[in-house]
């Protein structure tokens, strides 16, 4: 028996001794009913564990219990990222013709996070207490054994995005520019060294159909500090760009029509998806940062700046929605950034979960080695298909610097959506519908 199917047989055998339905389990859980099925058959697996926490909690399970489960799907998840399981593919739907494949076998596997070696097998278990304030503080220090045993779980052959090239604020360097043109068509410079990748490729940059994340190689290793040059970050961060509200409910600007766009896909297979049907985020996007240090000492995260580098009038594209709507009481605490605004801010803004509220996240804070945080970031426009991405200050024992978080060397994309058509999947027919 395969790591995923375990995982879900675990799923399974709690769900039939709780008596609950998939419809009943699904409002608890914030998602939809179809994609809790596809994770009790095995055929998906969740992207965040904070789905696999909700589910067990939800279905009564004892200490012991959940530690299972918790194993079991880091297992799966660490086979899934190693690339041995590939995720299987929506069915078809009987609509005009079958839409573009989601993605090949190598593609399958979605970004890594940054990875923590020979992490104790104690952790998982004092991830138990510690990991409701993991997932539901949007930012903040996130409890460090969660993280060291996910990390752990990915192994060390996974994809981790560099985050050595910063600019030295105590050298005279400057921070680096841009890293996309101004308009469509113009060529498009080296991305600096000191990008965060995204844990996922979307579309960014030009809204020109014929292009895409191939045209852009990734951006080259951060050369290693010298005397006289801006020190390394001591900091690893792991980019997230397509999360989904509540794990199920977001949306989609493509240009294609809705006979040749394919079946909305799980969170997991949205970098995927997107990226083969040419789409970007409409309205909003959601994008969560995983940093933990890489040395002995504490690094102190002291500022988030947002850069817009590129804004263009919105395309005239239809809308997806990955969902009609997935309720949910959980309201993660964010930095929002309204890209409208003539220098976008990154505000702090509470959350709550179930009534309980969450504070809203304060810089500067502390990261470390075993002390990860995790910032959430929800940038929203009504008027602009914006180019953009982060630049978070920081200081460390090697000295100061600025870290460029985007999208795999891109920038990161949202475009409004207002007043365009909007369509979402019908199950029962196997197509889109408005």
């Amino acid at each position: 028996m395969s790591e995923a199917e375990n995982f879900a047989r675990l799923m399974r055998e709690l769900k039939e001794r709780a008596g609950l339905s998939y419809g009943a389990l699904a409002r608890r859980l914030h998602t939809s009913t179809s994609t809790l099925h596809r994770y009790c058959n095995g055929e998906a697996l969740p992207a965040e564990f904070a789905v696999v926490d909700r589910f067990a909690r939800a279905c009564g399970a004892s200490q012991g219990e959940a530690v299972d489960l918790h194993r079991a799907w880091l297992l799966a998840d660490a086979r899934r990222r190693a690339g041995v399981v590939p995720e299987p593919e929506p069915e078809p739907g009987p609509g005009p013709g079958p839409g573009p494949a989601l993605r090949s076998e190598s593609e399958s596997v979605p970004e890594a996070e940054p990875v923590v070696v020979g992490a104790p097998e104690p952790v998982a278990r004092r991830d138990r207490y510690r990991r409701r304030a993991a997932v539901v503080a949007a930012v903040g220090v996130t409890a460090g054994a969660v993280a060291v045993a996910l990390l752990a779980a990915a192994g060390p052959e996974s994809r981790a995005p560099r985050a050595g090239g910063s600019t030295g604020t105590g050298t005279g360097a400057t921070p680096p520019a841009a890293s996309v043109p101004a308009a469509p068509g113009a060529p498009e410079p080296t991305p600096p060294a000191g990008s965060a990748s995204a844990g996922s490729a979307g579309p960014s940059g030009s809204s020109d159909p014929g292009s895409g994340p191939a045209d852009t190689p990734p951006p080259a290793s951060p050369p290693a500090s010298a005397p006289g040059r801006a020190p390394v970050a001591p900091l690893k961060a792991a980019v997230r760009s397509h999360v989904w509200t509540a794990g199920c409910d977001h949306a989609y600007l493509a240009e294609r029509g809705p006979g040749s766009v394919a079946p909305p896909p799980v969170e997991a297979d949205a970098p995927a998806w997107a990226s083969a049907q040419r789409a970007v985020h409409a309205g909003s996007q959601i994008v969560e940062v995983t940093l933990h240090g890489t040395g002995p000492g504490a690094v102190v995260l002291e500022d988030l700046e947002v850069r817009v580098s590129a804004r263009r009038k919105p395309p005239a594209w239809n809308v997806y929605q990955m969902s009609q709507g997935c309720g949910g009481g959980l309201t993660p605490a964010v930095f929002a950034v309204n890209l409208d605004a003539p220098r976008p801010l990154a505000r702090p803004v509470a959350g709550n979960d179930g009534g309980s509220p969450l504070p809203a996240p304060v810089l500067p804070l502390r990261v470390s080695a075993v002390e990860p945080v995790v910032l959430r970031v929800e940038a929203a426009t009504t008027g602009c298909d914006c180019d953009w991405f982060l630049d978070l200050r920081w200081t460390g024992p090697s000295g100061s610097g600025t870290l460029r978080i985007d999208d795999d060397g891109r920038p990161l994309r949202t475009s409004a959506a207002t007043g365009r058509p909007v369509y979402g999947y019908a199950l029962e027919q196997g197509r889109w519908a408005r």
